[in-house]
């Protein structure tokens, strides 16, 4: 078997394990940036085995340059993703801020009649 064999490469921005919806993107992140072994990796996210999640690791390891774009790429949309949401929060976000913010008010005014009265 070849290592490529492991994955689907949807597009150069969309590389996933085959027979599951898990993007490398998801294991290389716990593995380079949250330092967590393969043995964690795998335990948590229980589609994967093993197996593939150190086929992942040696794939990186082969392909340190392209992969490393990969990811980047990957983080850089994440973070455009979460600005614009800032910028044009969906309106169910805005309803519960909204309400944990009555929630808030409501708790701060009982606790102002609790200690007053």
């Amino acid at each position: 078997m070849q290592l490529e064999d492991y994955f689907i490469f949807f597009s150069t921005n969309d590389i996933r394990l085959k027979n599951t919806r898990v993007g490398i993107e998801t294991i290389l992140y716990d593995y380079i940036y949250r330092s967590r072994t393969p043995e964690e990796i795998a335990k948590t996210y229980l589609s994967l085995s093993l197996e593939q999640v150190y086929a992942t690791i040696l794939y990186y390891l082969h392909n340190k340059e392209e992969v490393g774009k990969y990811i980047t790429n990957w983080l850089e949309w994440g973070y455009q993703m979460r600005e614009e949401q800032k910028h044009n929060p969906p309106p169910i976000s805005e309803k519960l801020r909204q309400l944990r913010a009555e929630r808030l008010r409501l708790g701060k005014s009982y606790a102002n009649q609790v200690f007053d009265g």
